[in-house]
């Protein structure tokens, strides 16, 4: 297999070193995409308004234990294998996830009620200005992870539009931009495990790394 320096996984995820390098680790990318796919999806469901806000508290649960703490083990993991790219991103949006449940459990009831979308509005444009910097490394990755974060930069952006303004409408587009997103990080997902149980590439991504 190729070294780390050589080329990269479906998302932008370099080769896994040889296995007396590592042991029998594997590669975590599939699985910190899937944390990613889901929690976003299940949370983008209802910011669309197609499912009914009061299912919520399901979507707190799944950010602690899928979309946070599994995506934190999964850049650990990255960041063992020498990928600081996949370690930065699923680190953080793993830390995104934690902070999101840790927000509505605990802190938001402490802020006045006129202020609440304020506040919601700004921790979702800190997260998208971080995106954009994230998505200025991706550049050398592949099509499909630089179109997810493309498209995550506008999700979080609307939604802390949406919520700044306690405009419902625009909390609902960002909703529809959040599926788009984890639509994008399942594809990646799917095309990871496809090329780790098929030896070879099975969905195309189209490697934007240099030859």
């Amino acid at each position: 297999m190729a070294s780390i320096d050589e080329s990269l996984h479906p998302s932008g995820v370099a080769n896994l070193p040889a296995a007396g390098d590592i042991g029998t680790w594997g590669n975590s990318a599939p699985l910190a995409l899937a944390a990613f796919a889901v929690t976003t999806f299940i949370l983008s469901m209802v910011n669309s308004g197609i499912v009914n806000i009061a299912v919520l508290p399901v979507v707190f649960g799944v950010a602690l234990m899928f979309g946070g703490l599994t995506q934190l083990v999964a850049a650990f993991l990255q960041f063992r294998i020498g990928n600081t790219f996949a370690g930065v991103l699923f680190g953080s949006f793993g830390a995104f996830w934690l902070s999101l449940f840790a927000i509505a459990e605990f802190f938001l009831k402490d802020i006045p009620v006129a202020q609440q979308g304020h506040a919601l509005g700004l921790f979702l444009y800190a997260f998208g200005i971080f995106t954009v910097w994230i998505l200025v490394a991706s550049f050398r990755t592949n099509a499909v992870v630089v179109l997810a974060l493309a498209d995550l930069v506008a999700t979080f952006f609307v939604l802390g539009a949406g919520n700044w303004g306690g405009n419902v409408t625009v909390v609902h587009a960002g909703g529809y931009l959040g599926l788009i997103a984890a639509a994008l990080a399942a594809y990646l997902s799917c095309a990871e495990v496809c090329e780790a149980t098929y030896k070879r590439s099975v969905l195309p991504v189209w490697s934007l790394a240099k030859a």
